[in-house]
């Protein structure tokens, strides 16, 4: 059943009062108090916080549909049209808040390492591996997973898509830029070498994921790729 006959559904089983198995619609799970004037956005990001939490208890895109984060807010399904269009608009926000997020979390790890440009690298290529081993479904998410919206199919636009992640894309390529600048970095196109760590990186994320049982290195091997692709030299 596609997500577009699932909406029908919701418009049309809201306007009868019935679901579409003639049966009673069911009610939310939980009342939740109506907002107040000027309140509107609160329910927005309850609904957001609805479909992230259901992602981190399911690991499975597929579980997020109207009806499922309806009644974890508390709502009827139809009362998440004024705010998202469709389910993909719902993935969209939990996207776009979870990388910026992650850039957050990366910008972070960089100021808390200190002046030295290679320390901040390596606590970035850390922090990006770390907040992919903490939220798992949420990150596959970010970057594909189940969730390939189909452009023309739902209410997203190419931009929207091209445009995720790029903010922390340019906390690991200011890293890297500034371990250049510095001389600690061989590297001489600060812009491809950055997507190539991010690759890299990612690519380990996913086989920490993925691989069950795997004779890892002891040494770091997050560290190893930072100094290998980012060309780190010795500069004591």
């Amino acid at each position: 059943m596609s997500e577009i006959e699932t909406e029908t559904e919701i418009r049309a089983a809201a306007d009868s009062g019935t679901d579409r198995t003639g049966e009673d619609a069911p009610r939310p799970a939980a009342a939740r108090r109506r907002n107040r004037r000027g309140e509107g956005g609160r329910l927005r990001e309850d609904i957001v916080d609805a479909a992230a939490a259901l992602l981190d208890e399911t690991g499975d895109e597929r579980a997020i549909t109207l009806r499922s984060v309806a009644r974890r807010v508390g709502i009827a399904a139809p009362s998440i049209y004024p705010h998202f269009p469709d389910q993909p608009a719902i993935m969209l926000a939990v996207v776009r808040r979870e990388f910026a997020a992650l850039e957050t979390h990366l910008r972070a790890a960089a100021q808390q390492a200190g002046d030295d440009p290679r320390a901040r690298l390596y606590a970035v290529g850390r922090a990006y591996l770390g907040y992919a081993q903490e939220y798992p479904g949420r990150y596959r998410t970010m970057f594909g997973g189940l969730w390939m919206p189909t452009l023309g199919d739902s209410s997203l636009t190419e931009q929207e898509l091209t445009s995720l992640g790029e903010g922390a894309l340019k906390v690991l390529a200011g890293a890297l830029a500034d371990c250049a600048a510095a001389g600690s970095s061989a590297i001489t196109d600060p812009e491809l070498d950055a997507v190539t760590l991010w690759v890299c990186l990612h690519g380990l994320a996913h086989q920490y994921a993925a691989t069950r049982v795997f004779p890892w290195p002891e040494a770091g091997i997050a560290d190893a790729i930072v100094a290998r692709v980012a060309r780190l030299t010795d500069t004591d």
